[in-house]
Order: structure tokens, then sequence, then C-alpha cells
């Protein structure tokens, strides 16, 4: 008898359960095609499906958009009758279907009706901080921000311990009521702190869609006002730096950083990362500022050690980049780099100093065996990884490169490859190889190379390889000598060398003897190239304007287009040109590697420089959906 009941009972649950997933899978099948409908603007089939399924699941969300196709269709009649029964339902009428009932007699035209039950629904919400909840949320779907702002309001007064900062904010928001918006968050890092992850998070939203810059004003503004008034809250501090920092105002916001931690002794781990922010976005005296306030802080300081490192980097990179020709300075730099290895000591924690400090001094100061010594002593560090010594290895070939001694780069090169199979690294010093065979005149055996790197998982090892492949693949059979290939591989080596004067001669001299020459493109983009590394960017963008005036169809010609957008966006503060380049990308490019940054990048210009008219098929090519590969 027990077993029986047992099997009995199995049985039924086994039927609620299928009869569950049918129901389930109902709901899923007839919502997909209800939500086709629905965004399609097809009401007429959308609506039927949509209160079906709401039935089934009894989600509000469905019967929402089931009277929002209703009023679409200006069944009016119908939407309030099935409010109504809805309300029926209910022994104490919802608020939630209430401001259903309002809306729709507002979209009607009935609006005194609408705002009557509006009303009705805000007094009789239950007095705790969930139903207030719940009614705003209501009016929010229906876009009634106003009166959503008005159920916050009302809670706040009758609530204890409830403001509704966070909830109020986002209201004002909605209604571009941006000073009281800033109010509301405000007072809420003032209540707690801990907030502020929240609250910057939404600004930053906000801030998305503030075309005008009125936000960001209003911002500013409130902010100084609170720190002048209320110093003792840190958080008005913190929320300036963050805000600075989201403009890249670097060096203000290190000093609201360091005012603070004088303040509050605690704020080492934001100044650290704010200089790794300066130095990440090319702010090399900002950077250089950050971590040299924590140095003074003396060795006791946690971040010591990785701000010394940190500061020489930053020097290095301002040096390479800004005054490269300057030989004081990079011997005050070398004795910054040597100073700090005998501080840190040779390690795997400084692999990148000797590194640099190696470049440093074979290719500024010539002093090719002092920087092979350093990387010899750095080889000797106990149980280094392949990866890491293949660092040093392949900072040692460069040099050898650079002083004339290529079987010594080869061999190291090689060496480099066979240990590193397996990461990218192996395929970035395949590319050197590849570049060496080149330089050397060994055109055939650097293209084959060349072309199995075009398959590196990493895309700039294959770009690179690409273009190299292709240069060397259009201009090696074009003539029955390969003398101006030869040339041009020359100049490749001694701009390599930073031996720029000498490689913008050569360069010259093959524009001279070889006039027509297929080399002529890739001799401008070379020289521009030279020109970019000796920050004479005025050059360098007119060179590239040549190119894009007289090789419009070469290869080179929207390389040489991403170029000079880059050069006006960053370096010559031509941004408005820019956009218009980054645009030209984008419609006379659209199989080009740089149309998803282009696209990015003219979408940001955009929004300060709008465009006066857009055509259709513009609109097209700048759509993510684009796939470059149809216009191949």
């Amino acid at each position: 008898m027990k077993r029986f009941l047992f099997t009995i009972l199995m049985l039924f649950c086994l039927h609620v359960v299928s009869g569950q997933n049918t129901k389930q899978q109902e709901i899923q099948t007839n919502s997909r095609l209800a939500l086709s409908y629905f965004n399609s603007n097809e009401y007429e089939k959308a609506a039927p499906l949509l209160l079906e399924v709401y039935n089934l699941s009894r989600n509000s969300y469905y019967f929402r958009m089931y009277l929002t196709s209703l009023i679409e269709l200006e069944r009016f009649d119908e939407a309030e009758e099935q409010v109504k029964k809805e309300i029926e339902k209910f022994n104490r009428p919802s608020p939630e279907f209430l401001i259903h009932q309002g809306y729709v007699l507002r979209a009607r035209g009935n609006i005194e009706e609408g705002d009557e039950k509006y009303n009705e629904a805000i007094e009789m919400i239950p007095g705790n901080k969930g139903n207030y909840l719940i009614t705003a949320n209501a009016f929010l779907q229906w876009r009634e921000y106003e009166w959503a702002k008005n159920v916050y309001l009302q809670g706040r007064e009758t609530v204890p311990g409830e403001e509704f900062n966070y909830e109020l904010a986002r209201s004002y928001l909605y209604l571009r009521d941006y000073e009281n918006m800033m109010e509301e968050y405000l007072n809420l890092v003032r209540q707690d702190e801990t907030q502020i992850n929240r609250v910057q998070s939404s600004l930053a939203s906000a801030m998305r869609l503030d075309v005008d810059d009125s936000l960001r004003d209003k911002f500013r503004t409130q902010v100084l006002k609170r720190i002048q008034n209320e110093p003792e809250v840190t958080g008005y501090n913190r929320l300036m730096i963050w805000f600075l920092l989201q403009e890249r105002q670097f060096s203000a916001a290190l000093r609201q950083s360091v005012s603070l931690d004088r303040r509050t002794g605690e704020e080492d781990a934001q100044i650290y990362r704010l200089g790794l922010m300066a130095l990440n976005n090319k702010e090399y005296e900002s950077a250089g500022n950050a971590f040299d306030y924590l140095l003074e802080k003396g060795e006791a300081n946690p971040f010591y050690n990785q701000s010394f490192v940190q500061k020489i980097h930053a020097s290095y990179m301002h040096f390479t980049l800004e005054n490269p020709d300057d030989i004081s300075e990079a011997d005050k730099l070398a004795g910054e780099f040597q100073e700090g290895l005998e501080l840190l000591g040779y390690s795997p924690a400084t692999l990148n100093v000797m590194q640099e400090y190696a470049h440093l001094l074979a290719f500024y100061l010539d002093e090719t065996e002092k920087a092979v010594s350093v990387l010899e002593r750095g080889l000797e560090i106990p149980r280094l990884k392949s990866e890491e010594s293949g660092v040093l290895k392949t900072e040692m070939a460069d040099i050898y490169v650079y002083a004339g001694d290529p079987w010594e780069a080869m061999l190291l090169y090689s060496q480099v490859i066979d240990a590193n199979k397996k990461n990218t690294l192996g395929d970035e010093v395949k590319l050197k190889k590849a570049k060496l065979g080149y330089y050397m005149g060994n055109f055939s055996w650097a293209k084959a190379q060349l072309d199995v790197l075009k398959a590196s998982t990493s895309k700039l090892t294959a770009n690179d390889a690409m273009d190299l492949s292709m240069l060397i693949g259009n201009n090696l059979n074009l003539d029955t000598t390969a003398v101006p290939l030869q040339m041009f591989s020359r100049a490749d080596l001694l701009f390599f060398r930073n031996k720029d004067s000498l490689a913008l001669a050569t360069l010259d001299s093959i524009a001279e003897t070889y006039t027509y020459h297929s080399l002529v493109d890739d001799i401008l983009f070379r020289k521009s190239k030279i020109e970019v590394s000796r920050n004479n960017y005025e050059k360098a963008a007119e060179y590239l304007e040549q190119i894009r005036t007289d090789f419009a169809y070469e290869l080179l010609a929207d390389d040489a287009l991403f170029l000079q957008a880059e050069l006006y966006n960053y370096q010559l503060d031509r941004k408005e040109e820019a956009k218009i380049l980054y645009k030209e990308m984008l419609t006379s490019h659209p199989g080009s590697v740089f149309v998803d940054e282009s696209r990015e990048k003219y979408r940001e210009l955009r929004e300060v420089f709008p465009d006066e008219t857009t055509t259709p098929e513009e609109e097209f090519f700048m759509s993510e959906e684009t796939e470059p590969d149809e216009f191949d």
C-alpha cells in the first residue's frame, strides 16, 4: 500500500513539473514573438500576445507593454477596461495599477482625471521604503519623472531615517535639473562616504550625456563650494579628484590628492595610481611629480620602490619622446638609472629598468659596451623565466644591430625565439629577425619569414609583418636592379639606429635618383615617421597630406590618413579637422584595419563638433554593425 501511494505521489509531482515546464516554454515563446512585434511597431499583433503572456506570468512588465500597444492603437476604452479589471482583483487598489490607469487617462487627453489617479496612488502608499520605491518606479516606467520625484519627496517626509538621495538624484537627472541632482549626490556622500563609488558611476553616465558641459560646470562649482564650506567631509575632495582624473587634469588632481594626504595621511595608494594614470596618458611631468611626492616620504613608504622605478620610467619616456637629442639630459638620466639599480638591485622586479638603461646607453649615448655589460649582469640573475631573459637578450641583440654586428644579433634573436615558442615574445622577435634580414638586403628570405608572421596571434606583429612583406614584394622585382630597395632598407636601419638625419638624406637620394619609382609614397611615409620622432608634427602632416593627395589609391593611403588624423587630434590641436579625417576613413576606406578606432574617435569628436548634415550612406558606414569584409 505504501509503495502504491509513493508511486501516485511521484506521478503527481511529475505531472506538476511537466505542466510548469510547458507553461514556462509557452511564456518564453509568446514573449519573444510579442516583443518582436512590439519592437517593430506592429502593435495590433503584439497586444493580444502581450496580454496572454501577462496572464500566464503575472509580470507587470508585459502588462505595461500591452497598455502601450493599446495606446499606440488609440484603443483607450479597451486599455481602461483592462486596467479596471486588474484593479478589481485586489482587495485594496494597487498604487502601481492606479498609475497605469492615470497614464491611460492622460494619454487620451483627460489630464485632470489622470492626475487624480496619480494623486490617489501616492496617497495610499504604505509607509515603508520598499513601497515608495515600487510606486516611484511605476512612474519612471511611464517617464513621469516629475511625479516620481514627488513620490521620493513624500517618502523623505514619511519614512523615518530615509532621505532617498540617490533616487531623487536620478529623477533630477531625468528632468535635466543638474543643480538639484548634484545636491542630492553630495548630500549622499556627506551621509555615507562608502556610497562614493556608486555616485561616481552615476555621474560618469550623466556626464556622457552632457553635450554642452553644463553638468561639468555645475559639478565643479558645487563641489568646490562644499569643500570650502565643509572641509571635514573628505568625500567631496575624493569626488573632485575623481572628476579631475576623468577630465585628464592630472596636475590639478595631484594638488588635490597631496592636500588631502596632508590631512589624512592615507592617500599613498591613490597618488601612486594617479601617477600611473598620468604615465599611461603620456603626462610625464605630472607622473614624475606624483612619484616624487611618494619618494619624499622616505624608504618607509610602502610605495617607495615602485615609485622609484616608475619615476625613472617616466623620465625615460619623457626624454625619448620630447628631448631625444639633448645629450646632457641623457647623461643626467643615465645617472638616475645607475642610482636606481644600485638602490634596488638587479632582480626580476628591475628588468624594465635594466632594459631601458641599456637602450639609453647604446642608442642615445653610444656606449654600447657598457649597455651590453648591464644586460649581461641582468642575465646572471638566478632562476629567470625564459620570457624575462628573452627580453634582456632581445635588447642586447638590438644593441648589436645598432653597433653593426648583425651576426651576433641574429644568433641572439634565434636563441630567444627557440626559448619562447609559446608566447607572444617569440613572434615579436621573429619579426625583429626578419627585419634584420631586410636591413642586410636578404629580401627574399626576409619576405618568407614575414609571410609566416602574417598569421601571428599578435595583431600588431601580424600587421607590421604584412606591411613590410608588401613593401618588399611590391618593389623587389620591378627593376633589373634592387638598388632602390637596398637604399630604402639602409634608411630604415639608420632610422632604427636613431641616425635620423642620415636616414632622411638617404631617402632624399632615392627620390632624386629614382624619381618615378614605386617607392615614392613609401619614402614620404618614412619621412613622416622620422619627423614625428623628432616632434616636427607639422612637417610630418605635410608629408602625409602629400600621400593622400598624390597617392590616394596606393596601399599606404589609409595609413597616411589615420596618422594625419592622429597628429591633428593629439599633437596639433586641430581636432575639428581630425574629425573630418576620421570620418573620411569610415567612408573612403571601410576595409581598413583603422576603421574601428576611427569610428570611436569620430564619435567622440562629433559630440564636440557636430556634423551639419550626414547622409544615410555616411550613417551606414559609421554604424558598428558594418562588416568591413563586405567592402574589401
